[in-house]
C-alpha cells in the first residue's frame, strides 16, 4: 500500500466519521456553554441581604458559610472570621448571636463538633429567612 492509497484511506475514513457525527448532532439540540458563576464575596453578600443588626449578620455569615464556602457546620471562630472577613464589627460575644439566633428557630447545633467547639448548621427556616432578606 503506497503513502497516497494510506492517505485516501484515512481521508475517507475521516469523512464517513464527519457524516456519521452530522447526522448524531441533529438529534441534540443546540446549546450554549453555561460559563461559571462568579463567586460573591461574603462582604458583597453582606451588603446585598442588609442584615440590620449583629444576630442577623451572624446568620447571613451562616449561611454564606453554608452555601458559598461549602461548610458542613460553623463554630463560633467561624463566624468571627467571618465578620473579619466582610469588614465588620466583630460583636463582643458571637456565642451568645448563636445562642439567640437557636430561640429564633434559625439555626441549631451540629452533630459533631467543628475544631473541637461546638458546631452550627442554619436550619430550613433560617435558609428562608436569609434567602427573604430577612422578612417573615
Amino acid at each position: 500500500m503506497t503513502k497516497n492509497d494510506e492517505f485516501k484511506k484515512i481521508k475517507e475514513t475521516l469523512e464517513k466519521h464527519e457524516a456519521r457525527i452530522s447526522r448524531l448532532e441533529k438529534f441534540f439540540p443546540e446549546t450554549k456553554p453555561k460559563m461559571p458563576k462568579k463567586k460573591i464575596s461574603i462582604k458583597e453578600f453582606i451588603l446585598q441581604k442588609k442584615p440590620k443588626n449583629d444576630i442577623q449578620k451572624a446568620l447571613a455569615i451562616g449561611y454564606y458559610l453554608e452555601k458559598y464556602e461549602d461548610s458542613t457546620s460553623f463554630n463560633a471562630k467561624d463566624l468571627e472570621k467571618g465578620f473579619r472577613d466582610a469588614r465588620e464589627k466583630v460583636p463582643a460575644n458571637v456565642p451568645d448571636k448563636i445562642q439567640k439566633n437557636i430561640a429564633k428557630g434559625h439555626m441549631m447545633e451540629a452533630e459533631k463538633e467543628k475544631d473541637g467547639l461546638k458546631a452550627y448548621v442554619l436550619t430550613s427556616s433560617g435558609e428562608k429567612f436569609v434567602e427573604n432578606d430577612f422578612k417573615g
